[in-house]
């Protein structure tokens, strides 16, 4: 007589499950990482083009850097990049750039900082190369 059973013990299945969930949930996390990186690396490239747009293009052309940057400042740009990965345009509140003018008269400056806050690092910031 076989009294020896097929199929899995209790033992063995809470083993698979506690191993599948310790897997998911290692999934998630680094599911988050890689989108709070890939957001941070929409910020920065916005605002590297935001730079070099201010100092190629307008600062070329005008020979001094704007007190607002918008659409019409700096048509170089594509529009979206104005605005963070939740939609808020530059200086507006609960935004993440900032674009800060310095030493301005009738609106034209002489220099400037762009900052991005970034989630998982430092703030990202450019400063003017013509101070």
């Amino acid at each position: 007589m076989n009294t020896h059973s097929r199929g899995f013990t209790v033992i063995e299945l809470l083993f698979i499950v506690v191993i599948l969930g310790a897997a998911s949930v290692l999934f998630f996390i680094q599911r988050s990482n890689v989108e709070v990186a890939a957001r941070d690396n929409v910020r920065k490239t916005s605002i590297n083009a935001l730079y070099y747009s201010l100092e190629e293009v307008f600062f070329k052309e005008q020979g001094y850097y704007p007190q607002t940057i918008e659409e019409t400042t700096l048509r170089s740009v594509d529009p979206a990049l104005l605005a963070d990965p939740a939609g808020v345009k530059i200086n507006e509140a609960n935004s993440d750039y900032r674009y800060e003018p310095v030493n301005c008269t009738d609106a034209k400056c002489k220099a400037y900082t762009l900052r991005a806050t970034l989630e998982n690092e430092d703030d990202f910031v450019k400063t003017s190369r013509n101070n």
